[in-house]
């Protein structure tokens, strides 16, 4: 199957509230890597070392440090577009939100009146 079609599966599969998902990737033809990179750095996907896979792709549902999952699949369609094929495997998902609310400077004393406030 197709990378775009597997990464659509896989996002389909989820429940409504995920928050992110890490790929790893890893392409057939080795000799064409270099255009598969030129590619993946639309998604700003990161270049193992010394790994049986080629990269890791970092994906935010709505929010978050990450390229979102619209602009995965079209990355991914872009590889399947040029005939690159490969192969994904979906090594971490995170689920629910979490309230962020800036800390730094405050003293202890407010840091454990809010945490204690917000187990409640």
């Amino acid at each position: 199957m197709a990378l775009a079609g597997t990464f659509q599966e896989i996002v389909d599969s989820l429940p409504r509230d995920w928050t992110d998902l890490v790929f790893d990737l890893r392409i057939a033809d080795e000799d064409r890597y270099v255009e598969a990179a030129v590619i993946l750095a639309q998604c700003n996907a990161q270049g193992y070392s010394r790994h049986d896979w080629h990269w890791r792709i970092n994906c935010a549902h709505e929010f978050g440090h990450a390229a979102s999952a619209q602009t995965v699949h079209g990355v991914l369609a872009q590889l399947d577009g040029a005939g690159i094929a490969g192969e994904l495997a979906l090594r971490q998902v995170r689920e629910g939100r979490h309230e962020v609310v800036p800390m730094w400077g405050r003293p202890e004393s407010v840091r454990r009146e809010f945490a204690q406030r917000r187990a409640q």
